[in-house]
């Protein structure tokens, strides 16, 4: 199994500057990688910077902070902080929404296995023609519904 490149940070001089306060989920589609979170745990046996308050350290490549990770009881496996201009949210199973608005949320950084959004992969995902697996279009497996090529 070939292993998995990392999408680049956007923008390498802003690394640490975000809030440490962001959404949490997937979203399905992203736009660019903030940074990647290595969060630690002074209950898991990390050390106790914030009297008892987990807290994190954020880095430009997933390389640095999965070795940081490994290295440091108490760390959980590396986050992205993701930037979403626009998503999907599933209020229900099945039920797709179109959400235009920007948001920064924690990914778990498989999902970035996922090819970035393009101006056409919301509206390809809720054409009524869409695949029988609308996921494949979020995964870059299946092409555009006919009406959309």
């Amino acid at each position: 199994m070939e292993a998995m490149r990392h999408p680049s940070v956007h923008d390498l001089a802003r690394v640490g500057t975000y809030p440490a306060s962001a959404k949490a989920g997937g979203g399905y589609v992203w736009d660019a990688v903030l940074e990647y979170r290595v969060w630690c745990y002074p209950e898991c046996g990390a050390e106790d910077h914030c009297e008892g308050s987990d807290y994190y350290y954020a880095f430009g490549t997933y390389e640095e902070a999965a070795e940081f990770a490994a290295d440091i009881q108490g760390a959980q496996e590396p986050l992205a902080l993701v930037l979403q201009e626009e998503y999907m949210d599933e209020p229900e199973e099945g039920q797709y929404l179109h959400v235009q608005e920007r948001r920064v949320t924690e990914w778990p950084v498989h999902l970035l296995s996922r090819p970035r959004r393009t101006s056409d992969t919301i509206p390809d995902f809720l054409a009524p023609d869409a695949p029988a697996n609308r996921l494949d279009i979020i995964r870059g497996l299946a092409k555009a519904p006919e009406g959309r090529r």
